[in-house]
């Protein structure tokens, strides 16, 4: 069976039209004709993306093969084309600035309890306005509205063009080079405002930290945001550029069987 003969029955099966076929290629319905009447073949990207869409490898695709589903899943992949993988670090970028801004108001929104201790009215009006801040944060991430083609980053192999990739990881070695140690003054702030609180509690200090107790609080508030913001940043880029050690996960590969199991039933 030849390359055209397999899209035309790929594209039967699906149900699809040349003309719906090519727009979702972003290619022109008289390109998809030719390629089914054995009058060439598509680019890498193309093939690529047809792989994906009907979800057959490369070898099915531009073998002399009649399975289109091979017993190795490590030949099948999601391919990620540039327009997408920037999309996709842009919206863990925003995303990660809600997440991280809901933590950190949410802990900051015990400042006002340990400065108007005498004054309940004032805290809990205080302490309410702020954990309602926090949560509308958290609640503004979670309604994002982000692709589909997401959640396939977090859960397929993933392939790119073999000249992005490399622009990729040379991004991502100077992402880890500029947020490593932002990361460690976040960890540092909150571990600096935690011990103080330890200390009291453990009477160790004997009260001479307490009337410093707002600040400490704020501090962790702001360790939280910065940790919470540059680490998502970070593992975006890692989930591209180092994608097999996510998808070899254990975690990963239980998901992978809970799934397969499910499809089976």
């Amino acid at each position: 069976m030849t390359f055209g003969e397999k899209l035309l029955k790929l594209r039967k099966e699906k149900g699809l039209s040349q003309e719906a076929l090519a727009e979702k290629l972003n290619t022109t319905r008289q390109a998809v004709s030719k390629w089914e009447n054995g009058q060439g073949y598509p680019e890498t990207e193309k093939l690529l993306m047809i792989g994906n869409l009907f979800e057959v490898s490369m070898d099915y695709l531009l073998k002399e093969t009649v399975q289109p589903h091979p017993n190795e899943e490590e030949a099948r992949g999601y391919y990620v084309n540039k327009e997408t993988a920037e999309a996709y670090l842009m919206h863990e970028r925003r995303t990660s600035k809600f997440v991280a801004l809901g933590f950190g108001l949410l802990i900051f929104s015990t400042v006002p309890y340990l400065v108007f201790k005498q004054e309940p009215a004032i805290y809990t009006f205080l302490i309410i306005v702020i954990a309602v801040l926090g949560i509308g944060m958290l609640v503004t991430a979670i309604s994002i509205d982000g692709d589909n083609t997401y959640k396939a980053l977090k859960k397929e192999p993933l392939l790119f063009d073999p000249g992005y990739l490399k622009e990729l990881a040379a991004r991502y070695e100077q992402a880890k080079r500029r947020c490593n140690p932002v990361i460690v003054v976040g960890v540092c702030l909150i571990l600096t405002g935690g011990l103080a609180f330890l200390l009291e509690k453990k009477e160790i200090t004997s009260g001479i930290l307490v009337p410093y107790y707002p600040g400490f609080a704020a501090m962790i508030a702001v360790g939280m945001y910065i940790f919470v913001r540059t680490l998502a940043v970070l593992e975006a880029y890692k989930l591209l550029v180092k994608n097999e050690e996510h998808v070899n996960r254990l975690g990963a590969k239980l998901l992978k069987k809970a799934r397969k199991k499910i499809e089976d039933l």
